[in-house]
């Protein structure tokens, strides 16, 4: 399994909200690139990166943080927030990212989903952010009429391979990650890979989500306060 320790990105600041409450938002760091070298010395090879202000707003706010740190570290950024169109997409993979992630778009623009996905493949993450089951959108302001699995479910038909599932009620609150949502999403999508997001907070349940053979698992503000550190959970999914 891999890990992705993650950096929310506002005004070129490294932050964490809480259950995706923009009124609700901490800053960690005024030099991300800096904490991405830090996740990189401690071990990680991949990184999640998300610009908050894109997931909001729509468009690119952000990007010359994102650039900084994909030119700053060799570490396999993954980038979402406001990525709705091909240009923004091929923005970011000319200036480096191993994958983009489609959030909104995914559901209110099939047609740019099905032309990003055929032309870059599995280089194309879904993000499915679910509120009480349902697919939340717009930097998670808004929840949709659709359900996770329905969500996910057509993705899969479309040829998505990478979703990153997020519990929105379990992020940033430290408090356990939804486990037996992500096992019935291995068991009810096979050959999907599937990033856990939200509540992984400690090393037990890196441990289960390994266990279940998830494709990721993305650790945020456990990291940032101490709770969980990153170089031990490293070692608990590599050895």
């Amino acid at each position: 399994m891999i890990l992705f320790p993650a950096i929310d990105l506002i005004d070129g600041k490294a932050v964490r909200l809480y259950k995706g409450d923009y009124a609700q938002m901490t800053v960690y760091s005024d030099d991300p690139v800096s904490v991405a070298r830090s996740f990189e010395q401690a071990g990680a090879t991949h990184l999640h990166v998300v610009d908050l202000q894109g997931a909001r707003d729509g468009g690119t706010p952000n990007f010359t943080t994102v650039a900084n740190i994909i030119d700053g570290t060799s570490l396999c950024v993954e980038i979402g927030g406001g990525i709705r169109d091909m240009d923004t997409v091929e923005k970011y993979l000319n200036a480096g990212a191993f994958r983009v992630i489609l959030g909104t778009a995914a559901l209110t623009d099939p047609e740019f989903l099905v032309q990003a996905v055929t032309k870059y493949g599995d280089k194309i993450a879904v993000g499915a952010d679910l509120r009480d089951g349902m697919v939340a959108t717009h930097g998670w302001l808004e929840t949709s009429q659709v359900s996770g699995y329905e969500f996910i479910e057509n993705m899969q038909s479309i040829g998505v391979k990478v979703i990153i599932c997020t519990d929105i009620s379990k992020d940033g609150v430290m408090g356990g990650t939804n486990r037996e949502l992500y096992q019935s999403l291995q068991e009810k999508f096979p050959g999907m890979m599937f990033t856990a997001s939200g509540g992984i907070s400690d090393l037990e349940t890196i441990k289960a989500l390994n266990g279940m053979n998830m494709y990721g698992a993305i650790l945020g503000k456990a990291l940032y306060t101490g709770a969980l550190n990153l170089e031990t959970a490293v070692k608990e999914v590599t050895t």
